[in-house]
């Protein structure tokens, strides 16, 4: 009997480590909308992650982009997200008018990634040329709270502008926007994304457009270091010929505290192990640089992506 007990219980042992061992490892990788740059490069990651973590089962959610990644993240529904730098701060913060009721503590960065380009198009018709100009204009700013209208927000104050300005606002995202300065119902688009935005190509291999600049006094004026002044490089779409100043802000991929340090330390390797494949996903991907992915971040790394680093000697 007392053998029958022990050979019963060694069984039962058995089939709960078969069990535990046997359980997946579920990421849910939080992106964007899918015209914009976040969604198809968090396919390539997730990709990475299926084939490349052991028991992973991985899944990607379009979602309306920074804001809502990260309160998705932070009430444990997501393990890595994209995100605007500036909205990071935000949420780590507690910036109520921002979208982040409280502060968003569990929020832990794996790195900072390529940079967004602030991307204002306008139809050529409209006759827009200047930030000034869209005032009595009908314009775009992206989903409500999202990063992409808190840019505009941003923005828009730094040039004395307001939505009060505007004959018309929407709240869309990118593609939609698009198909409205098409169809005449809108004047322009305010758009935070990576270069080579799918659907600005698209709107400008349709219809001659006009990108307005953002003077780098306007981005000083900001007063935020998230901001920085750049330019749109020349040829980056259809019939830009010359480099228009805008602003620029770094994405970060964002995982939570409450994850592995073995999961977060596989989750960056996988990442910069294979920059060139997620280049193929999205030409913006190209921008990542390892040198500056663990610098100047405005939340800590979390302990398995700076094992990474360090072991790379990408940290002190």
């Amino acid at each position: 009997m007392i053998r029958a007990l022990r050979l019963a219980m060694a069984s039962t042992v058995l089939t709960l480590c078969a069990t535990a061992q046997a359980a997946p490892t579920f990421i849910n990788v939080l992106t964007g909308g899918t015209s914009g740059v976040y969604y198809p490069v968090g396919v390539a990651i997730s990709q990475l992650y299926s084939h490349g973590i052991e028991g992973s089962k991985t899944s990607v959610q379009a979602t309306k982009a920074s804001v809502e990644n990260l309160n998705l993240l932070q009430s444990g529904r997501g393990e890595l997200a994209f995100a605007l730098g500036d909205s990071v701060a935000d949420a780590w913060n507690g910036d109520a008018e921002a979208g982040f009721k409280t502060p968003l503590k569990k929020l832990r960065a794996i790195a900072g990634t390529y940079p967004n380009y602030i991307q204002i198009v306008a139809s050529k018709e409209s006759g827009i040329q200047t930030l000034a100009d869209l005032k009595g204009k009908r314009i775009s700013v992206g989903a409500p709270k999202s990063g992409t209208e808190l840019n505009a927000r941003a923005i828009f104050k730094a040039a004395g502008l307001s939505y009060d300005d505007m004959s018309k606002v929407e709240y869309l995202p990118y593609a939609e926007s698009v198909e409205l300065i098409k169809n005449r119902q809108l004047d322009a688009t305010l758009q935070s994304s990576g270069l080579g935005q799918a659907a600005i190509r698209d709107l400008a291999a349709t219809l001659p457009v006009v990108f307005v600049p953002i003077p780098a006094d306007v981005v000083e004026k900001i007063g935020n270091s998230a901001y920085q002044p750049t330019v749109l490089p020349a040829k980056t779409y259809d019939g830009q010929d010359q480099d228009v100043p805008t602003a620029a802000i770094t994405n970060i991929l964002v995982t939570r505290s409450d994850i592995s340090d073995e999961l977060a330390y596989q989750m960056t390797q996988l990442i910069f192990d294979n920059l060139p494949r997620l280049a193929t996903a999205h030409a913006a991907a190209k921008d990542i640089d390892p040198q500056q992915a663990a610098k100047n971040l405005p939340i800590p790394l979390h302990p398995g992506a700076e094992r990474y680093f360090k072991e790379k000697q990408l940290l002190p």
